[in-house]
């Protein structure tokens, strides 16, 4: 379940609360982005998150001896460096969800925990004195302020702390009378060319005299009613990671599933509406019930309809929470506007959510068979088959941005001025780094994967044969065997793109392929040579002219190499399917993921990042916990016969 590492002081860890709210930080306990804290609330969950409590200074010290720091902040060049002396850094693990540091403070062995109540806003701390001394004074100063998480913030003396806002020390409120500001620096955000610097207010210090044996716990809430003491709330927090494993049917499992299971779970919320009015026009979010959604990513990313479709399966079929599946399926069948469900859904529930997006609603369809293969749930086939319906006979008919049927080959087009549709949908200052208009790879597989489901479903022969129809043309236009790989867009405004990319697995791993055989083969083998890294699949060859070979930098920069060569971690699952299919059976797909034992112990602790570096040592970046790259690499493993 855990394993005690000297870790980079820059790895993260992230605890949540099924509400889009979280706490986030460092292993070396200085915050480096706008997004660490230790209360990030979700006022209208899982959105408009804000930060609340930006840190807790700590120290401690054996009876009589000078206090060092257990945490700290990295001031700007021009403030007092005494902020940021911090005693070595921990010793950290993850057990069950939630990040455990061992410090030793001259000999003495201090635990400290950190957790959320689930759905609530409340964040504990907990300090154990394990060993070396008969008492330990522990002194502890939270650092506050009221801002946007994606925001930084500049504070005045005359500020009032966050509204709402109690914290408490051994179970006694701490007066939030505000002493002073800090300044801090947020490397991070530095290295990502955004603002860096931000403010926090100083309240009084806090102090406990902590004997051998004991504990004490911070307890942060905005909620009305008093927090559980400290040793209740971990006692439950416990039991909820054990009956997560028991629901998912891994109590027997490795440590490596069951880590999967417990990360998986740090991404289902709850999506609350009720009480919003309605705006003019299009009653958009605010007309649908509360329901589940599933958080794209921590800690910047809300919930996007491609995302939820694509680790729906992962996170919740092979996690055994269905019934949370049918829930999202039935919230997002709501939304579905001529053909299409949304690309994403804003902060704003009044605010028509962006429809941009070619393959969320191919993506839902896939969703759907995966849960009714695990399930059999045929009531919930029946309600959504004419939303399904509408899907298809949209895209035949043709719908929003071009998408629609080509008549004279039943293959799929789509594309716009200005606008990404496909997953590859970085756009720099009104330019789509990866247009990719016309008929892209993927598409055609989850097009014709959806006719067939759907004439499995109905009996209608009418979607088999254009599917039958697609098909063929399919392999008339993608396959050059000259090449050996599949093209990745044809009849695109200037012709055909012979890029090769990962996107052409979807062709080979869905559960209809579209190619087989020695084309299978041939293809398979030209993204393991190229493009295959231990923990992903590189978004463009190195021999393409267009290939970045690195990815930090400014926004500008970062966008403009998202999908030219940057590693995605969660193509591996539609690697790992094709290759068990074509390249050696469930062993090899096994091997394929192996590398994400030792990943689960870095960057994002117990989870899986956005996506690498390109080229060695193939550094983790973006988002440091993804909801996609935990289910395709979960949903694969199991799937394949992985214990």
């Amino acid at each position: 379940m855990h394993r005690d590492l000297e870790r980079s002081p820059d790895d993260e860890w992230l605890v949540t609360n099924g509400l889009g709210g979280y706490a986030m930080g460092t292993v070396g306990a200085v915050p480096t982005r706008s997004y660490h804290g230790l209360l990030i609330v979700a006022r209208r969950p899982p959105v408009e998150r804000a930060v609340l409590v930006a840190g807790l200074l700590e120290r401690a010290g054996l009876v009589g001896a000078p206090l060092v720091a257990l945490s700290g902040v990295q001031p700007p060049a021009d403030a007092d460096p005494a902020t940021s002396a911090v005693v070595s850094p921990p010793q950290v693990r993850i057990d069950g969800r939630h990040p455990v540091f061992i410090f030793d403070v001259d000999g003495a062995t201090l635990e400290k925990r950190i957790w959320m109540a689930h759905g609530q806003h409340t964040t504990y701390i907990r300090y154990t004195l394990l060993a070396g001394a008969a008492a330990l004074d522990l002194v502890v100063a939270p650092l506050l302020t009221e801002r946007d998480h994606h925001a930084v913030r500049r504070h005045t003396s005359d500020d009032p702390t966050p509204s709402g806002l109690r914290i408490l020390f051994d179970g006694r409120e701490v007066p939030l009378r505000p002493t002073g500001i800090v300044r801090m620096r947020l490397r991070e955000e530095t290295a990502r060319g955004l603002l860096d610097t931000t403010d926090a207010l100083t309240v009084e210090e806090a102090q406990v005299r902590l004997k051998l044996g004991a504990a004490v716990t911070v307890v942060m809430t905005v909620e009305a009613h008093d927090p559980l003491d400290g040793e209740t709330a971990l006692a439950d927090e416990r039991r909820r990671d054990a009956s997560l494993i028991a629901h998912a049917r891994a109590a027997d499992a490795s440590a490596f599933v069951q880590r999967l299971v417990l990360g998986a779970d740090a991404f289902m919320v709850r999506r609350q509406i009720s009480g919003v009015p309605e705006s003019a026009g299009t009653p958009a979010v605010a007309s649908v019930p509360d329901g589940r959604t599933i958080v794209a990513g921590y800690p910047w990313f809300n919930d996007w309809g491609r995302d939820t479709m694509i680790a729906l399966p992962g996170l919740c079929l092979a996690t055994g929470r269905h019934d949370e599946a049918a829930t999202i399926l039935r919230s997002f069948a709501r939304f579905v506007r001529a053909g299409l469900i949304p690309n994403d859904f804003p902060d704003d529930p009044n605010v028509e959510p962006a429809y941009h997006t070619i393959d969320a609603s191919l993506w839902f369809v896939q969703a759907i068979r995966a849960y009714i293969q695990a399930t059999n749930d045929r009531a919930l086939l029946a309600d959504l088959l004419p939303t399904i319906r509408s899907i298809i006979d949209a895209h035949i008919a043709g719908t929003r941005f071009g998408i629609g049927m080509d008549q004279t080959d039943g293959l799929l087009r789509g594309g716009a001025d200005g606008v990404q549709l496909t997953w590859m949908d970085a756009k720099v200052d009104g330019w789509v780094v990866t247009p990719r208009r016309g008929k892209p790879v993927e598409i055609q597989a989850l097009w014709i994967n959806a006719l067939r489901e759907l004439a499995g479903w109905t009996g209608e022969v009418t979607f088999a044969a254009i599917a039958d129809t697609a098909t063929t043309s399919f392999r008339a236009r993608f396959w050059h065997p000259e090449l050996g790989y599949l093209a990745d867009v044809v009849d695109g405004p200037d012709g055909d793109d012979l890029s090769l990319r990962p996107n052409q697995l979807l062709a080979m791993s869905l559960p209809h392929p579209l190619v087989d055989g020695p084309i299978a083969r041939s293809a398979l083998a030209a993204v393991e040579r190229e493009l295959a890294v231990p923990l992903g699949l590189r978004s463009l060859a190195p021999s393409d002219p267009s290939y970045r070979d690195r990815f930090q930098g400014d926004r500008p920069f970062r966008d403009a190499g998202y999908h030219q060569g940057t590693v995605w971690t969660w193509l591996v699952g539609p690697y790992a399917d094709a290759v068990a299919r074509f390249g050696g059976g469930g062993a090899a797909a096994l091997a394929v993921l192996a590398p994400f034992h030792a990943h689960l112990d870095a960057a994002g602790l117990g989870s899986v990042s956005e996506i690498l570096e390109p080229e060695p040592p193939f550094t983790p970046r973006g988002c440091p916990f993804q909801a996609w790259g935990v289910a395709e690499v979960l949903r694969a493993w199991r799937a394949h016969g992985g214990t």
